[in-house]
């Protein structure tokens, strides 16, 4: 009888842990450096929404636009200590990781096609791969950026009116690379410190694509979009692996699949947007510059080139011959 009741009292337990596992929730906090008009907002808005209906509200994103849980270098320090969950990068985590590089790399690309080729390929894979393990981060998406162009107070059309230009980068080694190659003064400084320095003078431009320069209000404080186009890149949407390993595997295949959802929903608002955002910075008062980009790159490529490793310069050399 003993037995029986032992055996009964042990059932009881499992059931009552596995309701306790099906009533868990799983909250993921998501900051990032854009405003909420930005697509990347929206896109992390929208994936929110379909996790939690698909999930029964057994997942829920949490979302923190505007650098409120931390700049993104610090984003990705709390992710890895388990403080944050979740944020958008590309660059930023060659602090951890120099394969990152190539998401975020000036002049490797031809065009947006070349682009999409890597990071939905072979190479793009690996480097998913290589993150996961180097950094702990899990790849759950990307984000189309644009391409970037340079933004001053006057036209700059050729290298050689860069020299001594103090121009703000992100904390991202390749752009240090090429701009000081270029003759400019790269200063690494956060997205949210842009604007006061700009109207303080502390530096004189910075480049980002259009879809940053207008969600940042620079028209006000830059008045030319040099068309430089000197990279084309992605962002990163990225999860903690230890937080996202906690769900069980049917809550995973649910947030994986929103993730590619919100991937294809981000991409569309994007095509939308680039194509009004010209009109609207000129509408703005910004002037839209014509620029040498061959003498650029001339210029930018090799600098950039030789300060990879030889393990990276021989994926860079893959990277710029695929068709």
């Amino acid at each position: 009888m003993m037995i029986r009741y032992a055996f009964v009292f042990l059932l009881l337990l499992a059931f009552n842990a596995g309701c306790r596992e099906n009533e868990k929730i799983y909250r993921f906090r998501a900051g990032h450096v854009a405003n909420t008009d930005h697509t990347w907002h929206k896109g992390l808005v929208y994936f929110s929404e379909i996790v939690g209906e698909r999930s029964g509200g057994k997942i829920i994103v949490e979302i923190y636009p505007s650098e409120q849980l931390g700049k993104e270098i610090e984003l990705i320090r709390s992710i890895k200590t388990g403080i944050a969950d979740m944020t958008i990068t590309a660059g930023t985590l060659q602090n951890w990781t120099d394969i990152v590089a190539f998401s975020d790399m000036p002049f490797i690309f031809r065009d947006t096609v070349h682009m999409k080729k890597l990071a939905e390929g072979t190479i793009g894979k690996f480097m998913e791969q290589r993150i996961l393990e180097e950094t702990g981060l899990r790849i759950i998406a990307y984000f189309q950026r644009g391409p970037r162009h340079l933004t001053s107070n006057r036209p700059i059309t050729r290298p050689d009116e860069l020299n001594g230009f103090i121009l703000r980068v992100p904390n991202v080694p390749s752009y240090t690379v090429a701009w000081s190659a270029l003759g400019a003064n790269p200063t690494p400084m956060a997205l949210s410190e842009v604007f006061t320095s700009l109207q303080q003078g502390t530096i004189q431009g910075q480049e980002n694509p259009l879809a940053m320069i207008s969600s940042t209000n620079l028209y006000e404080v830059q008045d030319y979009v040099n068309l430089t186009g000197h990279l084309l890149a992605w962002g990163y949407v990225v999860v903690g692996d230890k937080k996202f390993s906690e769900m069980p595997e049917y809550l995973q295949k649910i947030f994986l699949d929103a993730a590619a959802e919100m991937q294809a929903y981000e991409h569309s608002l994007f095509l939308q947007n680039e194509n009004l955002l010209r009109e609207e910075l000129e509408r703005r008062g910004m002037t839209f510059v014509e620029v040498d980009r061959e003498a650029f790159r001339e210029i930018g490529a090799p600098a950039v080139y030789q300060s990879l490793s030889p393990e990276m310069q021989s994926l860079y050399d893959e990277i710029v011959n695929i068709k």
